[in-house]
């Protein structure tokens, strides 16, 4: 009895790995109609006021993303993200070595990590959730393009209480569209991803205006809109 169980146990295992691998090939063409953070972000909203929240999104194809968004985000989040498959070891390395140390933890998530934690997972620190964290991230990473990777995170991210993907932070915080994006709005957008439902990137506060200054000079030394000329098809790295 022990060994059939074991055996259906491992066949049912096989099946949702291959389930897994199968719903990251489909969202490498087609645009994901929700993320795990949405649906938890409303069971946060039931739980914690017993009212639905709105979330709003609009979803953008890479072309109608600005440039200077896509490398706000890179320059504040994942400066080697063209360069990498999935995970930054040295900046992995940096961040034990720092929170051994003690004080507050940092993280080193790469934009790829942040993707399949936010389509796929569930928040919080746990080494299950890191380990399906890994899972995802090595197929994203096999399977999709660089753009498509930015292009997923853009539409997705969270940039305020019910605000997810670039349009829809776009629309809020400065009132247009996201492909008529300054350079400067752009980069206080970038500035608040570390903290976006407590920082307010329409209207910045000290830190964040010192943070998006950086970012601008990062995407400066980054090569600007050049960067972006390098992100190539998976599998050509």
């Amino acid at each position: 009895m022990f060994r059939a169980l074991l055996r259906r146990l491992i066949k049912l295992l096989l099946w949702l790995a291959a389930l897994s691998v199968l719903l990251v090939l489909v969202l490498r063409w087609v645009p994901p109609p929700f993320t795990a953070l949405m649906f938890e972000r409303k069971l946060e909203s039931w739980r914690e006021g017993g009212q639905s929240i709105d979330l709003q999104r609009t979803w953008r194809p890479w072309t109608a993303l600005p440039d200077n968004l896509k490398m706000a985000v890179i320059a504040a989040e994942d400066q080697k993200f063209a360069d990498h498959w999935g995970f930054d070891v040295e900046a992995i390395r940096s961040a034990l070595a720092h929170n051994e140390r003690g004080g507050s933890l940092r993280g080193a998530s790469t934009l790829s990590q942040q993707v399949a934690k936010n389509l796929f997972l569930w928040s919080g620190r746990s080494w299950v959730r890191k380990g399906f964290e890994v899972w995802f991230t090595g197929w994203i990473e096999l399977l999709w393009s660089k753009e498509r990777i930015l292009e997923i995170y853009l539409n997705s991210v969270e940039w305020g209480d019910g605000i997810f993907g670039a349009e829809a932070a776009a629309q809020h915080h400065f009132g247009i569209g996201a492909a008529n994006l300054s350079a400067a709005q752009a980069s206080q957008l970038a500035a608040v991803l570390p903290n976006p439902r407590e920082w307010n990137a329409g209207r910045p506060g000290p830190h964040v205006r010192q943070r998006a200054g950086w970012i601008r000079q990062q995407v400066r030394q980054l090569g600007g809109g050049h960067y972006l000329d390098g992100l190539q098809e998976p599998g050509a790295r």
